[in-house]
């Protein structure tokens, strides 16, 4: 028993978004294919320790959740057309009747627009993902609605992942799908020319739900469960760059995911600090390089597609990082450079800001600080913590003291997170600490 427990369970992780997408495809209706898909893993307790692990569980999985879902869909016709079917099954039986149920579940196999769709899981799955991350729906449904339908998680699991009560994340999860059967928004690929939109919709959705999941790392107090967001967030991406083979943005957001994250165990040192430290105090042997290559090799490939994109050059300037052995090898010239195209292609205030910090490293703090003056201006920075946490940094290194400590008490009364919070205060404790040894 406790192998057959080891293979269904290795079935969940492997396989629950497959199957899910598989009974959703052909049904529309995500609640029902999550009821089937649970039902099917079940079962697969009981038959496999009877019968054995079969050759192919995916196949297996997908069948018997398909079956499931068509037996309810029956059931749920009889409920509702009692009249109808008692009329129909008192006429004579001379010819073998058609099955609506399963007709209708042909012709959504049919509509989803390839042959052999129900040996397709990877085309499955790649409905799932644009069906989940559909611009109809609002942010924190989508990312919600992906982690919970890709990689299995409970809404009790995705709740603490997001530091919110159960019954909010229910909330989310059910006025998403109700979203997706009042808009009739169907489980498929986008026509050709939504494609770019929805891929840009679907990448945003996977950064959001990797930041979720990579600033936990820098928080002393960060959850296992909200960390692997980030993992999860890896995981789908390089899933979606293999079903994207000609969307070298798809690459790009890997890649970058892959560089950031290879760090994740240097963020608060080991053993794990109360203060997070930053690229430049970080111990680079901690480090995953395997990751680190990984993300290196996927960034070539999407470069040699020459259809250059914000995540690309993301990427770009993350590979500057990891290519660095020591923070004072780092091409600081070359990531304003990359940076001073970030900008043209998003017109972000706060890749203005990364760019005045740039300048400061590569040509000197004044230097940086006069860029930081005006990026300033912008509104979208007037509540942002690292705007004045930029600023404090550019004026400690110009040993602008004074300075520098009332930006560092500006900057404390913004953040919001509990690792910025730790790290401001050590830095404006060790300023004050200075000042007090000079005087």
């Amino acid at each position: 028993m406790t192998d057959v427990g080891q293979a269904v369970a290795e079935a969940f992780r492997d396989e629950w978004g497959r199957v899910l997408a598989a009974v959703a495809r052909s049904t529309g209706d995500l609640d029902l294919a999550e009821d089937c898909a649970q039902e099917a893993f079940a079962v697969a307790l009981r038959t496999w320790q009877r019968d054995g692990v079969p050759e192919r569980p995916g196949a297996w999985l997908t069948t018997t959740a398909r079956r499931r879902a068509l037996d309810r869909l029956r059931r749920r016709a009889v409920e509702t057309e009692k009249v109808t079917t008692a009329a129909r099954l008192a006429e004579p039986l001379t010819t073998a009747s058609a099955d609506p149920v399963l007709e209708a579940v042909g012709a959504a196999d049919d509509a989803a627009g390839w042959a052999g769709a129900a040996d397709d899981p990877d085309g499955d799955l790649l409905r799932l993902i644009f069906t989940c991350c559909h611009p109809a729906l609002p942010l924190e449904g989508r990312v919600a609605l992906t982690l919970r339908s890709l990689t299995g998680m409970t809404t009790a699991q995705v709740a603490r992942a997001f530091l919110v009560p159960e019954t909010t994340m229910a909330q989310r999860l059910t006025r998403a799908k109700r979203k997706i059967r009042a808009a009739g928004i169907a489980v498929r690929v986008p026509p050709p020319d939504l494609l770019h939109e929805r891929v840009s919709a679907v990448l945003a959705v996977l950064y959001v739900l990797f930041t979720e999941g990579y600033d936990a790392w820098a928080e002393p107090d960060g959850t296992p469960d909200r960390r692997a967001l980030a993992g999860d967030a890896v995981r789908v991406a390089r899933l979606v760059a293999r079903l994207l083979p000609d969307e070298p943005e798809a690459r790009g957001l890997l890649a970058l995911l892959l560089l950031q994250h290879a760090r994740r165990d240097a963020r608060l040192g080991r053993p794990a600090g109360d203060v997070p430290r930053t690229i430049e105090e970080q111990d680079r042997s901690l480090w995953r390089h395997d990751e680190i290559s990984e993300g290196l090799t996927v960034l070539d490939d999407a470069l040699a597609r020459r259809r250059p994109g914000p995540y690309q050059v993301q990427a770009a300037i993350a590979a500057l990082h990891a290519r660095a052995p020591s923070p004072e090898a780092t091409d600081w010239a070359e990531i304003e450079a990359l940076y001073d195209v970030l900008l043209g292609m998003t017109r972000s205030p706060v890749v203005a800001l990364n760019r005045a910090v740039a300048v400061g490293m590569a040509r000197g703090p004044e230097a940086g600080l006069r860029v930081l003056d005006d990026v300033a201006a912008a509104p979208e920075l007037a509540a942002y913590h690292l705007l004045p946490a930029a600023r404090a940094d550019l004026l400690r290194r110009a040993g602008r003291t004074a300075e520098a400590v009332a930006e560092y008490r500006r900057a404390l009364d913004q953040v919001d997170r509990e690792g910025d919070r730790r790290l401001l205060r050590s830095r404006l404790a060790a300023l004050q600490e200075g000042e007090a040894r000079e005087v």
